[in-house]
C-alpha cells in the first residue's frame, strides 16, 4: 500500500520482571485503510497500552462481553479470537505477560481473567490510568519501556504460582505444546485429573487445551516466518499435528479461519514479538 508504514521495536523488561514478562513490543502503523484484525489465542495474556487511538474490540473472544474500546487493555488467556477494528493508525506497547505474573502483579490467578477483557484500572485502580497517561507523553521507545518497568515494579507483590504449576507451564510452553497431560502429571506426581483441576484453577484452561494453544501459536509463527516454499503440511509435521487437516481444524477453532486466510490478510498487527499480517 502506497504510503503505509509499520514499525515494531522489542524491549527487554527490568530484571525483576523477566520471570513473567518476556518482552515489550512497541508498535506503530499508519497509512493503512480502516479494517479489522484478529486478536489470537496465545501463551501470553493480552496486556496492551494504546498510544493515541483506543483499542476498539468489536467482537470479544467471549461472546457474553459487549464490544468496547480500551486505553490499557488486560485480559486472560483465551481459546477463541477477538476482532479489533482500527482506522488505519495504531500505536502502543504490548506487554508480553505470561500467566505466571498474574498473581504477582494483580493478586489473583490468571483463571480469574480467563476469557475476560477489562480496562487495567478496573483491576489496579489509579495505577492503570497513570500508566496510560505516562505513555501518552513519552516519545521514545526506550522511555516508554522504562515507564512500563516502573509501573509494573510498583504493582508487584509477593503472591506466586505454586512451584509445581510453574514447572508445568514452563515445560508445556518449552515443548511447543507437544507434551502429553500424562507426562506432565508424572513430573508433578499428581493424577491426571488432579493436575487438570489444579492447572485449570490457576490458569483458566486445562493443560490439554493449553497445549493446543501453544502448538497453534508455534505453527502460526512458522507459517508467517517462511521460507516462502514451506508448505502447510510441513509446518503441521514440525509442530506435532497428525496431518494438515488436523492443523486446519485447530486454526478453524482457535483463529476462526484457515491458515491461508490468516496469512492472506492485508492489515498488519503485532503479536508474539513480530510484525504479522492479519
Amino acid at each position: 500500500m502506497d504510503g503505509a508504514t509499520a514499525e515494531m521495536v522489542s524491549g527487554t523488561p527490568a530484571p525483576p520482571l523477566r520471570p513473567f514478562v518476556d518482552h515489550y513490543i512497541g508498535y506503530r502503523m499508519s497509512g493503512y485503510p480502516p479494517g479489522l484484525h484478529r486478536g489470537l489465542p496465545s501463551r501470553y495474556m493480552t496486556f496492551i497500552v494504546s498510544i493515541g487511538p483506543s483499542i476498539d474490540v468489536v467482537r470479544q473472544s467471549n461472546p457474553s462481553q459487549d464490544p468496547q474500546s480500551y486505553g490499557c487493555v488486560l485480559s486472560g488467556l483465551q481459546a477463541t479470537p477477538a476482532l479489533i477494528s482500527h482506522t488505519g493508525h495504531q500505536e502502543g506497547v504490548e506487554i508480553e505477560l505470561t500467566p505466571l505474573g498474574c498473581r504477582i502483579l494483580f493478586g489473583m490467578p490468571a483463571s480469574a481473567l480467563w476469557d475476560a477483557t477489562l480496562e487495567l484500572d478496573e483491576i489496579v485502580g489509579r495505577a492503570g490510568i497513570e500508566l496510560w497517561e505516562r505513555l501518552q507523553v513519552t516519545t521514545g521507545w526506550d522511555e516508554r519501556f522504562a515507564a512500563c518497568d516502573r509501573a509494573l515494579i510498583r504493582l508487584a507483590g509477593d503472591d506466586e504460582v505454586a512451584p509445581e504449576l510453574r514447572r508445568c507451564w514452563s515445560t508445556l510452553v518449552g515443548s511447543g505444546g507437544r507434551i502429553s497431560v500424562a507426562h506432565l502429571a508424572g513430573e508433578t506426581g499428581y493424577s491426571r485429573q488432579n493436575l487438570t483441576r489444579r492447572f485449570r484453577d490457576e490458569f483458566g484452561l486445562g493443560p490439554k487445551l493449553a497445549a493446543r494453544v501453544v502448538r497453534f501459536e508455534r505453527a502460526r509463527r512458522l507459517l508467517e516466518a517462511g521460507p516462502p516454499g514451506r508448505s502447510i503440511a510441513e509446518v503441521a509435521g514440525a509442530c506435532g499435528y497428525y496431518d494438515q487437516a488436523h492443523l486446519n481444524r485447530d486454526f478453524a477453532d482457535l483463529a476462526g479461519c484457515t491458515p491461508t486466510e490468516l496469512l492472506a490478510g492485508d492489515v498488519p498487527f503485532f503479536q508474539d514479538g513480530g510484525l504479522v499480517r492479519g
